[in-house]
């Protein structure tokens, strides 16, 4: 057991519940529960711990799914903290970092993206995701990355600030096409003063902020003087950039009455329907909407699940940790001991809403609708997959309950060069992005795809093998499918041997001019090659899971090989080894930073002379 922090637990000692649950204090803290291979099932937070832990043993109206949970624990282990605000945030911690089974959790928690301002003497404006770090400016979160890229397109066309990379605005001898189009206030060249520039910096960072108002009123002044002093071309810029701020103001605040309320406003909508549980996130960032997006948590073990635990383990998961709005709405409460833990990282009061009038009304209402539609959707999106999991299970005489998890294999080269096997995965009824895998090829020869396929599979499930008998847990695929014809899938057919896996392979082969429809199917432990029929559901999660292996594959391969040529293109210049190759990819960050350079720029690097910069210059012009 742990307590206060501090591991206590004897593991040589067997685990005695009763005595565990005698002992446990009523305190505030943390708990986790662990099957017999030490894997953790479930991680929770008590105001105290005795009573929240014991009635686990003692209730009899449990639901099936923590039945079922109990069934698994073989021992139990606790922190306690000091207050139930500080056991919120340590459950928090916990369940992003075990991801236990039996917890509730929302798949889509990874950053979100923000719009940055840079902190440079001419601040580039970029799409970021990752940790904040200073002296740059941050705004957001946005819901996804077309919200941020939406918000940077609105900031180019009204302060016209740049966007590029500081490999490419450091060596610029012209503007850019953005300029031309009146995209770019052109700072690499010249043509704004770092003073002009940095005053359109800081309007871009009011707007953001919510302060359209104030910025619109600076603007008029602006705009009057230019008029006063004759300067009617800049007076019409002024103008220009007041009618398309108004616009977007009259359109998008979901307070235009109320312009001195706080900006940064999320609202939450809890919705609860066909077994499916879902919130509804609406973005409002500096006064203005800016994107929203539905969550869906895995409720497959939960028959009847209870909305607002759902919703509460949403709020923790979602801000935890994470940027704060000024004001949370939402359809649902929000426990206190939440709200506590969320203004103590916050730094000051956050507003939490749960019944609202006006148009803050009306967006909650809409936001409720979005979620009933999402699940709606949702029901008829898994009942459309199901259906094609059903079809395959047919064809493939399997039953549909073992047919879950696909893996394919696709390879890719340039008439052999920089091969490249991609490993796609589609499980939970969907293609599964994380778990996807790119293998350089290394010991077959060049162009040789069936040494290449041979390869990636000896490696994947040689590897798995491996993993499986050191103990460790280990997610098998139900069906292997191989993007090619009879070749390819008898090489896959040897490493089964090999290796002694029954897994059923699928070989999908092109069809006649790579028409899509005319794939042929390959079975080769039951002898069959036959085609689908073009509208087959089973088909067309097959092209899915196919094209998408095809397409990992390209990506990977042609990022290989553009770096490959550019590394031995430069080692094709007399005098450039090793270290001055390595000396112009850091001092220019990569291939689009040295073609940018100039001939000055190139010999300022140290060991590149005159005569050799202009050897570079030339060869790569």
């Amino acid at each position: 057991m742990k307590t206060g922090g501090n591991t206590v637990s004897d593991k040589s000692q067997p685990f005695d519940l009763d005595i565990f649950l005698r002992n446990l204090p009523a305190l505030p803290g943390v708990y986790r529960m662990f099957d017999s291979d030490n894997n953790v099932l479930y991680v929770g937070k008590a105001v105290n711990l005795k009573r929240r832990v014991s009635s686990y043993f003692q209730k009899n109206d449990l639901s099936p799914r923590i039945r079922l949970m109990l069934k698994q624990v073989h021992h139990i282990e606790t922190t306690i903290t000091r207050s139930e605000a500080e056991a919120l945030i340590l459950e928090n911690n916990f369940i992003k970092a075990l991801a236990p089974k039996y917890n509730i959790l929302f798949r889509d928690d990874k950053s979100y993206p923000y719009l940055m301002l840079s902190g440079h003497e001419f601040p580039q404006m970029a799409y970021y995701r990752g940790a904040l770090k200073k002296p740059n400016q941050y705004f957001g979160p946005y819901p996804n990355g077309y919200a941020v890229r939406d918000s940077i397109q609105i900031l180019q066309r009204v302060f016209k600030l740049r966007t590029c990379e500081d490999s490419v605005f450091e060596h610029r001898d012209r503007a850019c096409l953005l300029y031309q189009i009146k995209r770019c206030s052109g700072p690499c060249v010249g043509h704004i003063s770092a003073e002009d520039y940095r005053a359109n910096v800081a309007e871009a960072a009011t707007f953001l902020n919510g302060k359209t108002d104030e910025l619109i009123q600076i603007l008029h002044h602006k705009m009057n003087q230019a008029a006063a002093a004759l300067q009617f071309e800049e007076a019409a810029r002024f103008r220009d950039q007041i009618q398309a701020l108004g616009l977007m103001q009259s359109q998008q605040f979901i307070d235009s009455k109320n312009p001195n309320n706080p900006n940064d406003i999320d609202l939450l909508a809890l919705a609860v329907a066909d077994g499916l549980v879902c919130v509804h996130w609406v973005s409002i960032r500096g006064g203005r909407h800016v994107g929203d997006k539905s969550f869906f948590p895995d409720v497959k073990d939960d028959p009847e699940p209870n909305g607002q635990d759902y919703a509460e383990a949403f709020v923790a998961q979602h801000y935890l940790g994470k940027t704060k709005p000024d004001v949370i709405i939402s359809n649902f409460s929000i426990p206190e001991a939440i709200q506590t833990a969320l203004n103590s990282e916050h730094g000051k009061q956050i507003q939490f809403v749960h019944k609202t009038i006006g148009e803050r009304k009306v967006w909650l209402k809409m936001a409720e609708q979005n979620a009933r539609v999402a699940i709606e959707q949702r029901h008829q999106q898994q009942s459309s997959q199901q259906h094609r999991i059903n079809e395959l299970a047919r064809i493939l005489n399997m039953d549909s309950d073992s047919l879950n998890r696909l893996e394919c294999f696709d390879i890719s080269h340039t008439q052999g060069e920089a091969t490249i096997a991609s490993c796609v995965v589609y499980d939970e009824q969907n293609i599964q992005p994380s778990q996807y895998r790119r293998y350089n090829i290394t010991t077959a020869k060049a162009g040789d795809d069936y040494a290449a396929m041979r390869e990636v599979l000896r490696r994947r499930y040689g590897k798995m093998q491996e993993a499986e008998a050191n103990g460790e847990t280990v997610k098998w695929p139900d069906v292997v499918l191989i993007d090619g014809g009879k070749g390819q899938i008898g090489v896959a057919v040897d490493v089964w041997e090999e290796l002694g896996l029954h897994i059923p392979l699928v070989g999908i082969a092109k069809g006649p001019e790579r028409k899509a429809g005319l794939e042929e199917l390959i079975l080769p432990f039951s002898g069959e090659t036959f085609r689908l029929p073009p509208h087959s559901p089973a088909l067309h999660l097959l092209q899915t899971v196919r094209d998408e292996s095809h397409r990992f594959a390209i990506t990977g391969h042609r990022k290989k090989r553009d770096k490959s040529r550019v590394t031995s293109s430069l080692n094709d210049i007399e005098g450039i080894g090793p270290k001055r190759k390595k000396a112009l990819f850091t001092r220019f960050g990569g291939l689009r930073g040295l073609m940018a350079a100039s001939k000055e720029d190139l010999a300022q690097v140290e060991g590149i002379s005159t005569a050799l910069a202009e050897k570079i210059y030339d060869y790569l012009h």
